[in-house]
């Protein structure tokens, strides 16, 4: 990243939130000059401020990316100050959920090379995932300009189709609530059971994040992991004949929910 395009043509972060200060942190992390950088944010941070990234005066003309990390509501004021960079080479990379590819063309030009990327809130810890997908103006090599930059934050994607986003927001970009969620109950569901509250929250929060460390890590799938922790009559098959109940367990459960994230997600999207 130290001699790349976006090094020398420069980074343009529109907002500097969580996410926006997360993958900016793996920028920098992995070699791309602070002088590379120019951050609008009206709220700099005192660690922003700290980075050396430029904060004030002129945006260079054509930067070779701009990442645009800014809520979804404030997109309406931010987006028409960088329209004269639009129809060019400079790229932009949005992260801001339910702005479609079509919206940024309406505002930058049907010609701007734009990706649009979903990520997920482990990103803030450089454990996210994110999928990306690109109009018809990216270039293979702007797609790899994005995933790289992208990657600081996690893993990379990348979709066929724009409408696969949606189902992306149901699985991963929603996703780590429904986990939060697992384990909050897990955890009640202990101190039912005669545990201290606050041991059986340690437990919960442990088997769920080293469940999650050992299914990344080994070769065998989650299916033959779970099978591997199932002894015959033993305690864990009781627990999944109850969760992997078809009509009350987690088969049934999990499809309804992640088809609610999906429809609403294309719901917001549709205006």
């Amino acid at each position: 990243m130290k001699d790349s395009r976006i090094a020398q043509s420069g980074l343009v972060l529109l907002g500097c939130g969580k996410m926006g200060s997360a993958m900016l942190a793996g920028w920098l992390a992995k070699g791309l000059p602070a002088s590379s950088v120019w951050v609008v944010d009206p709220n700099p941070s005192d660690w922003l401020t700290s980075t050396g990234v430029h904060l004030s005066g002129s945006l260079p003309a054509a930067p070779a990316v701009v990442l645009v990390a800014v809520k979804p509501q404030m997109m309406a004021d931010a987006l028409p100050t960088l329209k004269a960079m639009g129809n060019g080479t400079t790229v932009f990379v949005s992260v801001a959920a339910g702005i479609t590819i079509a919206t940024f063309e309406s505002i930058l030009g049907a010609q701007t090379p734009i990706v649009r990327a979903m990520p997920n809130t482990p990103a803030a810890i450089s454990r996210g995932i994110t999928a990306i997908v690109g109009n018809s103006v990216v270039e293979a090599a702007a797609l790899d300009e994005a995933e790289a930059l992208l990657s600081a934050v996690g893993e990379v994607v990348r979709l066929e189709t724009e409408s696969q986003i949606d189902a992306v927001t149901g699985v991963s970009g929603s996703g780590p609530a429904y986990v939060f969620h697992m384990i909050e109950t897990l955890a009640a569901a202990g101190a039912a059971q005669g545990l201290p509250a606050d041991l059986s929250m340690q437990l919960a929060k442990a088997t769920v994040a080293g469940a999650g460390a050992l299914a990344q890590s080994a070769q065998e799938d989650p299916t033959q992991l779970r099978i591997n922790v199932t002894s015959p009559n033993g305690t864990t098959q009781a627990a999944l004949e109850v969760l992997m109940d078809e009509e009350t367990g987690f088969p049934a459960l999990l499809a309804r929910a992640v088809k609610a994230a999906t429809d609403r997600s294309r719901e917001l999207a549709n205006g």
